[in-house]
C-alpha cells in the first residue's frame, strides 16, 4: 500500500471525528475509535476509496467499560489495505445506523448481531431473524454476557415469513430442512414456473451451536480444538485464523519451520476438498467414472493428511505458538511426492471428465453468477474468483509464510458451474506446488515456541484463505489465558445468499449441480 493510500485511510478517519488513530503501514492498517453517529459518514468516505465492509462484530463490554462495543472492518476485495473502527453503544439506546443499503454484507453482520446481542439497526430493510430460528424465545439475545440459558424453545405455529411470489402458474417446491444423509439441517423454498426457477430462499440458523459463547468458557487450552470443529472441513483454515489471532494478542512470532508447514498442510486440506467436489459435481451430471476417481484420490489424500499429523482431517496439527505433532518431525519427501502423483492423476481424470460433451453441456452456462452481482453481494474465495474477482488473502494479504511463496490465483468470468470447477482444478495444480514449496524452505528448526500472556483487553484479527474463501477470526482477549470475545466468519457466511441469485433462471434438476459447485458449510454458517 502506498503512503498516500494511508494517508487517505488516516484522513477519513479524522474527519469523521475518529479518536485513538493508530496507522500500522507495515501491515497497511489503520485502526480508529469513532462516535456511533459518524459511522455511515466513514463508510462513504471509504467508499470513494474502494473500501467496504468486510466484518462487523459487537460484544457486550459492559462489565468493562459500560457500554456494548461494535468493530468494523473496511477493506476492498483483496482485503488491503484494512481500516477497523470501534463504536461504543450505551446500554440505555442499543442501536445503531444501518448500513445495509450501502453493503450487502453489512446487511448480514446487521442481522446476525440484532438477534445474538439484541442491539438494532436502525434503518435495516429486512429486520427478520437471521441466526435464531422463530423458536428462540422473543427478547432472548445469547451473546449477552448476563444471559442465562434457556429452555422454553416453542412451537407456537407461526410460520417464518418467507418472500411469496405470486403469478399464474407459480408453484412452490420446499427441500429440508432435514436432508439424507449426513448433511446438517437447511431449508430451501423454491417459486418455480414449470420447471424454471423464478426464486428461492434459504434458510438456515437450524443448528445454532453457539460456538462464539463456548470460546468464552472453555479454558484457554481447549479453544485451538474448538476452533477446528467450526466446519469440519476446513479444521486448518479456522485453527490457523485463531492462532494467528492470538499470537497477535500475545506479540508472538512462530518460528521459520512452523510457518511453512502451516502452508502445507493448509494446501493439504484445499487439496483433498477440491479433489472431491469435481468428483461431486461431475457425479450431479451423472458421470459416475469422474466421481469414483476422484474420491479414491481424496481417499489418498486423507490417508496421507493421517501420516503426517495423525489425523485424517488434519486435526491437532496446528497450535498457538506454531506446529505440534507428527508433523512436527514427519518426513516431507514421500508427502510431496504422492502429492504430485495424486495430483497428476487428478488432473488426468478432470481433463477426461471435462472433454465428456454431456458433462460439458451441464456445467457450461448453468448457474451463472455475473461479476456485477458478485460485487455487488460481495462474495468472496472460489465463488468470487470463478466471477472475475481477482483476489486471494494468500497473495493480497500474505500470513504464514506466503509472503515468500509464489501464490497465483486463477481467475475465471462465466460464473458458471463450469467456471467454478475450473477453479478449483487449477488451484489443486496451484497446491501442489505450494506443497513442494513450503516441504522445500522448510528447512531445520524449531516448530514451537511457547505462546506467553495475552494481553487482556486487547483485540486481534487472524485472516486466512481457506479452501472456500476468507476465515476471519477477531478475538478479544479477557486475561493472560482467557477469551472474552471470538467472532467467527466462515466464507459460506458471505457467499450463501448468492446461491439464490445463481439458479435464477436454471430449470429445478440443475440446483443439486449449482448448490454442489458453491459447496457451502451449513456448519460455518451456524456458528
Amino acid at each position: 500500500m502506498s503512503a498516500a493510500t494511508l494517508e487517505a485511510l488516516v484522513r477519513a478517519a479524522r474527519d469523521a471525528d475518529a479518536a485513538e488513530v493508530v496507522e500500522e503501514a507495515a501491515a497497511a492498517h489503520v485502526d480508529c475509535r469513532v462516535p456511533p453517529s459518524e459511522i455511515p459518514a466513514l463508510a462513504d468516505r471509504l467508499a470513494r476509496l474502494g473500501l467496504e465492509p468486510q466484518v462487523l462484530a459487537a460484544a457486550d463490554t459492559r462489565a468493562v467499560s459500560g457500554d456494548f462495543t461494535l468493530r468494523y472492518a473496511f477493506a476492498p476485495p483483496t482485503h488491503r489495505p484494512l481500516l477497523t473502527a470501534r463504536v461504543s453503544l450505551p446500554p440505555e439506546r442499543p442501536s445503531f445506523a444501518s448500513l445495509a443499503t450501502r453493503s450487502f454484507a453489512a446487511s448480514r453482520f446487521e442481522r446476525e448481531i440484532q438477534d445474538l446481542l439484541g442491539l438494532t439497526p436502525v434503518g435495516h430493510p429486512d429486520p427478520r431473524r437471521l441466526a435464531l430460528h422463530q423458536f428462540w424465545p422473543a427478547g432472548y439475545h445469547p451473546l449477552r454476557h448476563d444471559a442465562a440459558p434457556r429452555v422454553d424453545f416453542t412451537d407456537e405455529g407461526q410460520p417464518f415469513p418467507f418472500r411469496r411470489v405470486d403469478g399464474e402458474g407459480i408453484f412452490e417446491i420446499t427441500v429440508g430442512p432435514v436432508h439424507a444423509g449426513i448433511i446438517e439441517p437447511g431449508h430451501f423454498r423454491f417459486s418455480v414456473e414449470g420447471e424454471t426457477i423464478v426464486n428461492l430462499e434459504t434458510r438456515l440458523g437450524f443448528v445454532h451451536k453457539g460456538i462464539e459463547k463456548l470460546f468464552e468458557t472453555l479454558p484457554f487450552a481447549r479453544t485451538p480444538a474448538l476452533a477446528e470443529r467450526i466446519s469440519g472441513d476446513t479444521s486448518v483454515g479456522h485453527v490457523l485464523a485463531f492462532c494467528e489471532a492470538v499470537e497477535a494478542l500475545a506479540g508472538c512470532r512462530v518460528p521459520a519451520r512452523a510457518a511453512w508447514l502451516r502452508i502445507l498442510v493448509l494446501e493439504l486440506e484445499r487439496l483433498y476438498n477440491h479433489v472431491g467436489d469435481v468428483g461431486m459435481i461431475v457425479n450431479d451430471t451423472g458421470y459416475a467414472f469422474g466421481h469414483a476417481h476422484c474420491f479414491r484420490l481424496r481417499e489418498r489424500l486423507l490417508r496421507l493428511n493421517a501420516r503426517l499429523t495423525g489425523h485424517r482431517l488434519l486435526r491437532g496439527a496446528v497450535v498457538p505458538g506454531g506446529v505440534e505433532g507428527p508433523l512436527a518431525t514427519a518426513p516431507l519427501a514421500a508427502a510431496v511426492a504422492e502429492v504430485d502423483a495424486v495430483v497428476a492423476e487428478f488432473l488426468e481424470i478432470a481433463r477426461l471428465s471435462l472433454d465428456n460433451t454431456t458433462v460439458l453441456e451441464r456445467l457450461q452456462g448453468t448457474g451463472r453468477l455475473t461479476h456485477q452481482t458478485a460485487r455487488g453481494m460481495q462474495v468472496v474465495g472460489v465463488v468470487a474468483r470463478a466471477s472475475g474477482v481477482d483476489a486471494d488473502v494468500r497473495r493480497d494479504a500474505p500470513f504464514a509464510a506466503y509472503a515468500h511463496a509464489d501464490v497465483r490465483v486463477p481467475v475465471y468470468d462465466t460464473g458458471d458451474v463450469w467456471a467454478r470447477t475450473m477453479v478449483r482444478v487449477d488451484e489443486a495444480l496451484q497446491s501442489a506446488a505450494l506443497v513442494r514449496a513450503a516441504a522445500a524452505a522448510a528447512g531445520d528448526g524449531p516448530t514451537f515456541v511457547p505462546l506467553g500472556e495475552l494481553r487482556a483487553g486487547a483485540s486481534a484479527l487472524g485472516l486466512v484463505e481457506g479452501w472456500r474463501g476468507p476465515i476471519w477470526h477477531w478475538v478479544t482477549a479477557a486475561g493472560p489465558a482467557s477469551l472474552a470475545r471470538v467472532k467467527v466468519v466462515d466464507p459460506s457466511f458471505r457467499n450463501w445468499p448468492a446461491l439464490e441469485y445463481a439458479v435464477l433462471k436454471n430449470i429445478v434438476p440443475d440446483f443439486p449441480l449449482c448448490n454442489k459447485s458453491f459447496n457451502l458449510s451449513y456448519s460455518g454458517n451456524d456458528v
